[in-house]
């Protein structure tokens, strides 16, 4: 089995790890904004700030488990788009001088996420396969076939 072999066969696996590394980083955003944990900083409510912390607390907890994954994927991608436009751009050009790097890779990598899915490790997938099969699977196993004929 050669190096792109295994590559492609862990390939969903290390989606499944992204994708929970991921989602408990912005949990935390979310977390320390709704509850004071772990900054003790805390928006007031109903403001932006606070519907954004909501966004991330629920949008993240969503993630992790990988539940709803492509549309909870979709919201936070475009939250996390909405924030870099109109908390950093405004700033200046260079997202490092204008502190919107996190934001632009949150963005870019939940947008990712609506379109690669959840991976094996998560709840959308446990509760496919108690539906009757994993569509994912049968087709790991097409492609798999098809490499090596």
């Amino acid at each position: 089995m050669t190096l792109e072999d295994r590559a492609m066969r862990l390939a969903p696996y290390v989606l499944s790890i992204v994708r929970i590394v991921v989602a408990l980083l912005f949990f935390e955003h979310g977390l320390s904004k709704m509850f004071g944990f772990p900054s003790p900083r805390m928006p007031d409510a109903f403001t932006l700030s606070w519907f954004s912390g909501a966004l991330e607390f629920v949008g993240g907890a969503l993630l992790a488990a990988g539940l709803f994954t492509r549309p909870a994927a979709f919201i936070v991608s475009g939250e996390m788009a909405f924030a870099y436009f109109l908390g950093h751009a405004p700033r200046g050009f260079f997202p490092q001088l204008n502190g919107g790097d996190a934001a632009i890779l949150y963005c870019f990598i939940f947008f990712y996420f609506v379109f690669a899915g959840a991976g094996p490790w998560s709840l959308d997938e446990w509760l496919k396969t108690r539906r009757g099969g994993s569509e994912r699977a049968g087709r790991l196993e097409r492609q798999a076939g098809t490499r090596r004929a």
